[in-house]
């Protein structure tokens, strides 16, 4: 999930698509993944060049900063985000960059659908503003992640939430096995809804639910507590067709620095992004955006991908194994032509001038 995530986030499961594709889980990603290496990327792309963005927060960023009228080309912006929504409109060939979590390329991959994660982006001190926390059920009895043996879980297939689920079961020891999964789409207050009338004892929470679940359920137990994981990859994500496309993938290119340097305008301008994304544009209150800016922390884009590809294969086989998938080189999820371009635009942005 991206780091400024919508309060309402469509989370349909993946369950149905993978069920359907389940036998394709030879992708072609490996082929054209080294075929790219040897695609140059031209320097200039055109004015009349056009891409379709799925990215409303970075809209917004570039709106308040006044960085959306100097792009030097075409883009269509889609009302969508997440996996389930960029896969669908990836597969309809209507859109060409995402941004998403690291989880759903996984599964496209295992599905047949060819892409590529072309930025990246994580929280400093990650363990300390994690993503989700572990909202727990009144009456449930989950002091610590040992107790969730036995217990029933939220689970959504495909998505971030689930991979964190079978990630804390891992530390913890246990397997799917040893709970009882609930499948549940994690959109709006499904997750929070449920164990308020203890449908599950465990769901991971994000955004305003961290905040909003235990001040609505606290005072009969409800409570969330922290997972002690890196829960942070946040991503720019295209399918594989448009960065093969030259002048797409100078776009892209060029669409990825603006990115960067919006990311560290919001951070360096938590005032404006309160008011001008999360209470105009997502209409809630000036507190709910002051915990959310809090939470997030500050943005860390690497200029190296390398530790964050190592842990994208420790996903990867953790997956494999518990879903039955066939396991795969992470490199090939990445198009590394695009490694330094997020981190090179923030260091140029940062020099005086």
């Amino acid at each position: 999930m991206p780091r400024h995530a919508p309060l309402i986030l469509t989370a349909l499961t993946c369950a149905s698509l993978l069920v359907g594709c389940a036998e394709n889980t030879t992708s072609s990603t490996t082929a054209e993944s080294k075929n790219l290496a040897h695609i140059k990327i031209p320097e200039k792309v055109k004015a009349n060049t056009s891409i379709t963005v799925g990215a409303p927060d970075t809209q917004v960023a570039l709106k308040l900063s006044g960085q959306i009228d100097k792009l030097p080309f075409k883009v269509k912006w889609a009302n969508i985000s997440g996996g389930p929504q960029c896969s669908e409109a990836f597969r309809a060939h209507s859109l060409d960059l995402c941004s998403s979590a690291e989880i759903p390329s996984i599964h496209a991959h295992w599905t047949g659908l060819d892409t590529k994660l072309v930025a990246a982006e994580f929280r400093k001190d990650p363990l300390q503003h994690p993503v989700y926390e572990l909202g727990i059920a009144p009456g449930a009895d989950v002091d610590t992640l040992a107790d969730l043996r036995g217990k029933k879980i939220a689970y959504s297939p495909g998505q971030a939430q689930g991979a964190l689920v079978l990630r804390v079961l891992a530390k913890a020891g246990l397997t799917k096995n040893d709970v009882h999964l609930v499948e549940l789409p994690s959109t709006g207050d499904v997750y929070p809804t449920a164990l308020g009338s203890r449908q599950v004892d465990v769901a991971p929470l994000g955004g305003v639910n961290i905040k909003r679940y235990p001040a609505k359920y606290g005072k009969d137990g409800g409570k969330t507590i922290r997972h002690g994981l890196r829960d942070d990859p946040a991503h720019l994500w295209a399918p594989t067709e448009s960065v093969s496309d030259p002048q797409k993938a100078a776009a892209i290119r060029e669409f990825i620095t603006f990115w960067a340097r919006s990311e560290v305008w919001i951070d360096q301008h938590p005032r404006q992004w309160i008011d001008g994304y999360y209470v105009k544009d997502q209409g809630l209150t000036r507190t709910d955006g002051a915990y959310l800016v809090e939470q997030a922390g500050h943005p860390d884009i690497p200029a190296d991908w390398t530790p964050a590809i190592a842990r994208q294969q420790k996903t990867v086989d953790l997956l494999a194994k518990e879903t039955g998938q066939e396991k795969f080189d992470a490199g090939v999820l990445f198009d590394r032509r695009y490694e330094s371009v997020a981190a090179d635009a923030v260091a140029e942005a940062g020099k005086p001038r």
